[in-house]
C-alpha cells in the first residue's frame, strides 16, 4: 500500500506517446517532481508525496519508457527537447502556471533545463544528485563516455555501462548500477526498489534513450544556466559513486545565487536512504521561495503546570493498546498530574477512546499500518519482515507527522511502543530528539523465516546489524529501553552472521519490566460468578474464537467454523463464540448453526479467563493472557510469521502454554480431535506476574 494515493491521474497524448501523471491536492503552491532517467518512475519520490503533499500541491509523472507512459520504440522521442516537452504538457494538463520543480540525478539536470529554457513556468529548482554537461567524472567512469558504444564481451565493473550489454543482459547492469547508486551502508530496501522499477523497462529502451544526440547548443545552454535568475538549492552526497560531487561545486558557481547542501557522507539517492533530511530541505526551501509564514498547527499547546507525554501504541495487534494503557494508569498513579495524549490508529483509537482516553487529533491524518498489513497478507500467511519493508513509506510518512507534533506540542516525554518508524528515524536523525523517549517492545531481533530463502536470511542480518550500529552510535536516544518479559524469553541464536547473541546484547541494552498483561487474573473474582456475569451457562462448555483486530484472521475462522459441527457431536455440550474483531465482517463469513459472530467484545480478557477453551493466532498479547488466567488454548502461528513462529513460540514454551498447530494440520477432524481433547483441560503453565505496569511505569517515571 502507499502511504497517501493521488487525488487525480491522468495522461497526456503528446507526439506519439502517453505521459501519465499523478496529482495530489492542496491549498499550497505546486511542486513538481520531476522525472529521471528511465530506468525508474515516479514511485523513486514515494518517501516526498505524502509529507510534501501536506503542505504543498503535489505533480508528479512517469517518463515515456518506464512506469505507467508509453514505451515508445521512437528513437526521436527520447531526446532531451522531448523530455523537457513532456513536463511542460504534464504543467499545462495539470493547470499548473508555475511551480517549484525537484528532480533526482538525470532529473536534476533535466530541472536545471527546465529553469533554464521556460523560466516563466518555474519559481525555484531543487537539482539533487544532478547530472549535467560541465560535471567531473569519477576516476572509475571516465572512459564510459567511449566504450558505452564499443561491442564489450564478459564486462566487468563500470564496462557494463554499455549499451550492447543492456541489450543482452538488462538484469546483470541493473544488479550493478544499483548496487553502485545505493551504495550507502543498509541500503538494501532501496535497492531491491530500483531494481524492480528498473526492471519495469528494458534494456532496448534505454539504450535507444541513450543512443540519442544532444538537442540543444551546450554553449547556448551554458549561457543559458548562467543567466538562471530563480532560488536554486542543490542537493548532493558527498559518496556519490555516480555523479561526483564536485559537479555541483561546478553548477552552484555557474548559477547565480543558488545554495549548494553537501549531505556528508550519502550516495547517489538520498531521496531514498536519508528522506527526513532531504524532506526537510525541499519543505524549507519552497517555503522560502514563496515567503510562507506557518502558523502554529492546530494542535500546538503552550507548556502548562502539568506533566505531558505523548503515547504511541502500535496499531499492529490490538494487545499493545491493552498493555499501554495499563502502563499509562500505573504512570499516573506516580505522577497525578500527567497529561497523556495518544497517537494512534485505528482500531487502538476505537480501544483508547472506550477508556475516555485522549486521542491527538494529529492520529486522523496518519497513514494506516493494519491495513497495509492486511494487504500483504494471504491465507493464513503474513510473511511480516517483508511486510515491514514494503511499509516503509507509511512509516516515514507517519515520522514526519510525529516529528511535526513533537515540534508543536511541546511534550515533557514520548513513549513509543514499538513505534518503529520513531525509533528508527530518530536513530537516523539524532538531531531531531527534542523530548525524552522511552521504547518499549517484546522481542528483539528480525529472524529469517527458512521459506523465505537466502535473500531474507541476509537482508534481515543486515537490519539487524543497522539497529545494532544505531544503538552503539546513539545510545542517547533512547533513555529508556524496556523488554517486555523476562532475559529468558529471549530467543537463542544470533542477530545473523558475525552478530552478537540476541539474548547477550539485549541484556545488555535493555532493563527488564516482566510481562505486562493489563489485567491481574485474581482480581477478576470467582470464575463462575464471572461466567454468571458475562451469561455462561454451568451445563455448556465455551470455546472462543479470536483472531486480533486485523482481517488476516479470516482464514483461520473459516477453517474453525468448518470443524465446528465435527467438533459439537465429539463435545455434545459445546458452545462456540467467534470474535471477528473490527475489520473482518461477520456477515461474509459462513452462517452455521450454533456459531456465534461477535465484532467485538469489551475487555474480552474476563471472557478468556472463563472460557474452557480458546482457539487464536500465535500473537503474544493473547496467548499471553489466556496464559495468565490459565485457559487451554490452541494457537496456530501465521505462516512466515518469524515473531509469531520463533519469538512468541519460544516464550509460550517457556511458560508451558497452549497447544500448537499448525495451519495446514487444521483439518475438521484433526481440529475436533484437539477441542475435544484441550476443552476443560487441567492446565499447569507457569505462573504470569502481575506488577509488569507497575515495573515499566516506575521506569519511565524517572524520565519525568
Amino acid at each position: 500500500m502507499r502511504a497517501r494515493y493521488p487525488d487525480s491521474d491522468g495522461f497526456v497524448d503528446r507526439n506519439g506517446a502517453k505521459v501519465y501523471y499523478e496529482v495530489y491536492e492542496n491549498e499550497g503552491p505546486t511542486i513538481l517532481l520531476a522525472q529521471t532517467w528511465q530506468t525508474c518512475h515516479s514511485r523513486h519520490w514515494k518517501m516526498q508525496i505524502p509529507y510534501l503533499s501536506r503542505h504543498f500541491r503535489v505533480v508528479t509523472y512517469d517518463p515515456v519508457g518506464n512506469g505507467n507512459s508509453d514505451r515508445s520504440s521512437v528513437v526521436e522521442r527520447y531526446t532531451t527537447k522531448e523530455v523537457i516537452a513532456d513536463a511542460i504538457a504534464v504543467l499545462d494538463a495539470t493547470e499548473t502556471e508555475s511551480c517549484v520543480a525537484a528532480g533526482l540525478s538525470m532529473g536534476g539536470g533535466l530541472v536545471t533545463l527546465f529553469a533554464a529554457f521556460h523560466p516563466e513556468r518555474f519559481d525555484g529548482i531543487v537539482p539533487i544528485s544532478p547530472g549535467h554537461p560541465w560535471g567531473i567524472p569519477l576516476p572509475d567512469r571516465e572512459s564510459i563516455p567511449d566504450q558505452m558504444f564499443e561491442p564489450v564481451s564478459n564486462p566487468e565493473g563500470w564496462e557494463k555501462y554499455n549499451l550492447g550489454h543492456w541489450r543482452a543482459d538488462w538484469h546483470d547492469f541493473v544488479d550493478f548500477f544499483f548496487g553502485q547508486c545505493t551504495s550507502d551502508p543498509h541500503s538494501t530496501k532501496l535497492f531491491d526498489d530500483m531494481v524492480g522499477w528498473a526492471l519495469e523497462t528494458t534494456g532496448e529502451i534505454i539504450a535507444m534513450e541513450s543512443g540519442v544526440e544532444p538537442s540543444y547548443d551546450l554553449d547556448d545552454l551554458e549561457q543559458k544556466v548562467r543567466s538562471i535568475d530563480i532560488p536554486v538549492l542543490i542537493i548532493h552526497g558527498t559518496e556519490d559513486r555516480i555523479i561526483n560531487y564536485e559537479s555541483s561545486v561546478i553548477l552552484q558557481k555557474m548559477i547565480p545565487g543558488a545554495e549548494l547542501v553537501a549531505l556528508d557522507g550519502s550516495g547517489h539517492i538520498p531521496t531514498g536512504r536519508y528522506p527526513v533530511k532531504v524532506n526537510h530541505l525541499i519543505k524549507e526551501f519552497v517555503d522560502r521561495v514563496y515567503g510562507i509564514q506557518r502558523p502554529q498547527p492546530a494542535w500546538a499547546r503552550g507548556h502548562g503546570r502539568r506533566r505531558r507525554v505523548l503515547y504511541i501504541s502500535s496499531p499492529i495487534g490490538l494487545g499493545h493498546a491493552r498493555r499501554d494503557l495499563a502502563i499509562a494508569d500505573e504512570l499516573r498513579k506516580v505522577h497525578p498530574d500527567v497529561e497523556i495524549d495518544w497517537l494512534a490508529q485505528d482500531p487502538v483509537t476505537r480501544v483508547l477512546e472506550a477508556n475516555g482516553e485522549s486521542i491527538h487529533p494529529a492520529s486522523r491524518v496518519m497513514a494506516n499500518e493494519s491495513a497495509h498489513i492486511e494487504d500483504e497478507s494471504g491465507e493464513h500467511d503474513l510473511a511480516v519482515f517483508q511486510a515491514l519493508r514494503e511499509m516503509d513509506e507509511i512509516l516515514l510518512s507517519n515520522f514526519m507527522l510525529f516529528d511535526e507534533v513533537i515540534e508543536a506540542g511541546q511534550y515533557d516525554l514520548v513513549i513509543g511502543d514499538e513505534s518503529w518508524e520513531v525509533d528508527y528515524h530518530l536513530h537516523e536523525n539524532p538531531n531531531l530528539k527534542k523530548t525524552s523517549y522511552a521504547w518499549m517492545t517484546d522481542f528483539v531481533g528480525y529472524v529469517p523465516m527458512p521459506s523465505r530463502g537466502e535473500r531474507e536470511a541476509f537482508v534481515a542480518a543486515d537490519y539487524n546489524a543497522e539497529m545494532i550500529s544505531q544503538i552503539a552510535r546513539y545510545k542517547r536516544i533512547r533513555d529508556k529501553a524496556i523488554f517486555v518479559g523476562h532475559p529468558e524469553d529471549i530467543i537463542d541464536g544470533t542477530f545473523g552472521p558475525d552478530l552478537p547473541v540476541i539474548r547477550e546484547w539485549t541484556e545488555d541494552n535493555y532493563d527488564f519490566a516482566g510481562y505486562v498483561t493489563g489485567f491481574d487474573p485474581a482480581a477478576l473474582g470467582a470464575r463462575e460468578e464471572l461466567r454468571e456475569e458475562l451469561g455462561y451457562e454451568e451445563d455448556e462448555r465455551v470455546c472462543i474464537v479470536t483472531v486480533g483486530g486485523s482481517g488476516v484472521g479470516e482464514s483461520l475462522i473459516r477453517k474453525v467454523v468448518e470443524a465446528y459441527p465435527t467438533a459439537k457431536r465429539a463435545v455434545s455440550d459445546l458452545r462456540m463464540i467467534v470474535v471477528t474483531g473490527p475489520r473482518i465482517d461477520p456477515e461474509r463469513l459462513p452462517q452455521v448453526e450454533g456459531i456465534e459472530y461477535k465484532s467485538y467484545v469489551d475487555r474480552l480478557y474476563r471472557h478468556l479467563s472463563v472460557a474452557d477453551l480458546a482457539i487464536v493466532q500465535g500473537g503474544l498479547t493473547t496467548t499471553m493472557e489466556l496464559t495468565a488466567a490459565k485457559t487451554p488454548f490452541i494457537y496456530v502461528p501465521l505462516r512466515n510469521h518469524f515473531e509469531q513462529n520463533f519469538h512468541v513460540r519460544a516464550r509460550l514454551d517457556r511458560y508451558g502454554a497452549g497447544r500448537h498447530m499448525e495451519y495446514e494440520d487444521m483439518q475438521p477432524d484433526n481440529l475436533a480431535e484437539a477441542i475435544s481433547n484441550e476443552i476443560g483441560r487441567k492446565v499447569d503453565y507457569m505462573d504470569v506476574e502481575t506488577d509488569g505496569a507497575a515495573k515499566a511505569a516506575a521506569m519511565i517515571a524517572e524520565l519525568i
